[in-house]
């Protein structure tokens, strides 16, 4: 399945992973603490509070927030200028060594290129994905695909 990491609709992702795992109504009604109602309006909204989109995650054992993660990587890089290592940076929040390329980024970006939507520089300059981890990606991914 191919997402499109630009316009995430996260109620139409739950409804999709709720099928898919067949979990009923009821079960996840007294999980949720919610009625069928208000299962209805979730899967109809595009966003939800990270309250009930952490519940969610956990009841089918899913991370929605990669989603998320995975948009902020591909159309939100940091720029070359806000860059600064982790010892640097004067913050209380915790910070992260590296972004996390998934295999359904990987392939949405491989895909841009395959498809001529976008040249491999237009991708290492639009998504700020190091040239050296692009081409490691498109060697690794045309030999499995040989």
């Amino acid at each position: 399945m191919s997402i499109d990491f630009k316009k995430i609709h996260i109620g139409e992702l739950i409804f999709k992973k709720v099928t898919e795992e067949q979990i009923s109504s009821q079960r996840i009604c007294a999980f949720m603490k919610c009625r069928e109602e208000e299962l209805e309006k979730t899967f109809n909204s595009q966003s939800i509070d990270t309250e009930n989109l952490l519940r969610w995650s956990k009841l089918l054992e899913y991370d929605f927030f990669r989603l998320y993660t995975q948009h902020l990587i591909l159309f939100a890089p940091p720029s070359i200028a806000t860059r600064k290592s982790a010892a640097e940076t004067n913050t209380q929040l915790p910070t992260f060594r590296k972004n996390i390329y998934t295999k359904g980024m990987i392939d949405y970006v491989l895909k841009l290129i395959s498809d001529g939507k976008k040249t491999k520089l237009e991708v290492v300059e639009r998504y700020g994905i190091p040239k050296t981890t692009l081409y490691k990606w498109i060697q690794k991914y045309a030999e499995k695909n040989k």
